[in-house]
């Protein structure tokens, strides 16, 4: 039933740390999901340093998918986009053949707080990956709702459990938020063939075994997988169809390593527009790490 337990490695962003799940060595992906990050939670004061936001930076070939538990993020973009995004809503870039964006956090900055969600990369299918650059805010109604039994879900993308939320993807793929009260079980359909389970809060039991926050839980092709809450749990449900074998390096995703190439050519040469509400700064091209040393 369990094909792999991804545990979450703790990396700190400038102040800011974060919990990356995927990309797993060996180039793991689960469906299109090929990066997912698990932000906070983590508790600002008011004033806090601008160090801590994410500047202007690039992306190729992918979606990313902001979600939100607790706090706010201020997205803007090189399509034009000013968008705040709050607990429970979905901000969906499409990045195709090249786009830019910022997050900001002048909320949390201004009242102090804590910040708590995930970040998804989706990889976008050979057909889509050079399309144009957009960007969709959801909220309520485009994002169906379940609640039963003490169990309560929110689809954020994609269409799963008879249900399709109104966030436009690229390829067949799910996303769902559960908030599970302790003894609670819900079950995971094994209608894709690729499917994952994150731990986001609290525990479940899978298949007999127990697991906590912070590991991500990938399962074999094929068959239903009951998820039971050992604590009040918040479980990240995602998956889909493969897209094929996607290089990443940095913030870029493609079929292939030469695409990857020119994209880094673009960005260090400043052909990639910044956004015009956030132009002042970006974060440059990452250097390469020196050859090893065989004398050393």
């Amino acid at each position: 039933m369990i094909d792999l337990v991804i545990d979450q490695r703790r990396k700190d962003l400038g102040g800011f740390e974060v919990g990356r799940v995927l990309p797993h060595h060996g180039g793991k992906m689960v469906g299109p999901f090929i990066f997912f990050d698990h932000m906070g939670p983590a508790q600002f004061q008011p004033g806090f340093p601008r160090t801590v936001d994410v500047r202007p930076h690039p992306h190729i070939g992918l979606s990313t998918v902001s979600y939100l538990f607790d706090g706010a993020m201020t997205h803007r973009d090189s399509v034009g986009t000013t968008e705040v995004i709050r607990p429970g809503e979905v901000n969906w870039m499409t990045a195709g053949r090249g786009i830019t964006h910022s997050e900001r956090f002048e909320d949390l900055r201004a009242k102090g707080g804590t910040m708590h969600g995930i970040q998804a990369w989706v990889a976008l299918p050979i057909e889509s990956e050079e399309t144009t650059p957009a960007f969709a805010h959801h909220e309520g109604a485009d994002l169906p709702v379940y609640e039963g039994g003490g169990l309560w879900a929110r689809l954020i993308a994609g269409e799963a459990f008879g249900a399709r939320a109104a966030v436009r993807t690229h390829s067949p793929m799910f996303y769902v938020h559960w908030a599970l009260e302790a003894g609670a079980t819900g079950g995971l359909t094994a209608e894709y063939p690729e499917r994952a389970a994150y731990v986001a809060q609290g525990s479940v039991e899978v298949d007999g075994r127990e697991f906590h926050a912070g590991q991500m839980l990938v399962f074999a092709a094929g068959q239903p997988v009951p998820i039971k809450a050992v604590t009040d749990a918040i479980v990240m449900l995602l998956g889909g169809e493969p897209v094929g074998e996607r290089f990443i390096e940095w913030n870029f995703v493609a079929s292939s390593k030469a695409r990857i190439e020119e994209a880094k050519a673009d960005w260090r040469a400043g052909r990639m527009k910044l956004p015009d509400a956030d132009n002042q700064d970006f974060i440059p091209l990452p250097e390469p790490p020196p050859p090893a040393n065989p004398m050393s």
